[in-house]
């Protein structure tokens, strides 16, 4: 007699949802961490250099931007040439300025980071309006005085003096981060990195050659 055989003791399915898994199989997520600290970090350094630059701009409109000549008597103060457009040309300096700078740091961060992505514009736009209100703060800060009373008594009467440099089109501080937004578009459109183009890869239907026109017909008798 021989003993009865006992059979093999079962093995859980591959596909037990309670079975513990070691390693894992989508590494992705984990991957995508660091990408994203550099792009948020990399954001925060062009925000802050590009803020930084507006002290060019504050200084360049300065300069370069016409006065406004005032001259006073015993009773008021009075625009010198009631007909001269320095009034307006403070704003347009200004805007003239902004154009070109955001241009350049356009291009600037561009070379820095040509894959491009949202928060590297993002940074770029808010440096450069951040960039644009410290320009503007800093050409009245550093310009004729504020006080147009004190400024006539100090220059006297009949004397020309220059009235203190103002942006009258507040919408002008949006003209470096719009111009910078759009140049870096431009170059990341025109010359960043393109995405690889998928791989064809054959079906089926596609080694099937050509029919025979010839064994389609009937044979003629």
């Amino acid at each position: 007699m021989t003993a009865p055989l006992t059979p093999p003791p079962q093995q859980p399915p591959d596909n037990d949802p309670w079975q513990t898994h070691t390693g894992s199989s989508h590494p992705g997520p984990v991957e995508e961490v660091p990408a994203v600290k550099k792009d948020v970090r990399d954001a925060v350094l062009i925000a802050l250099v590009v803020t930084l630059t507006g002290v060019v701009l504050g200084l360049l409109w300065l300069w370069l931007a016409p006065r406004v000549p005032l001259i006073a008597d015993d009773k008021a103060v009075f625009l010198k040439d009631t007909e001269g457009e320095e009034a307006i040309g403070g704003d347009g300096t200004f805007i003239l300025l902004a154009l070109g700078l955001g241009a350049l740091t356009a291009g600037a961060v561009f070379l820095f980071r040509r894959r491009g992505g949202i928060a590297v514009v993002l940074g770029l736009a808010v440096g450069a309006l951040l960039g644009s209100v410290l320009a503007w703060r800093l050409g009245i800060w550093l310009g004729p005085n504020q006080d147009v009373v004190a400024a006539a008594k100090a220059a006297g009467k009949g004397v020309t003096f220059d009235a203190p440099l103002k942006l009258n089109a507040k919408g002008a501080l949006l003209t470096w981060p719009f111009a910078a937004m759009a140049v870096h578009l431009g170059l990341t459109a025109l010359f960043g990195p393109r995405d690889p183009e998928p791989e064809w890869v054959p079906g089926p239907m596609d080694e099937i050659g050509p029919l025979d026109s010839g064994s389609s017909g009937s044979s003629r008798p």
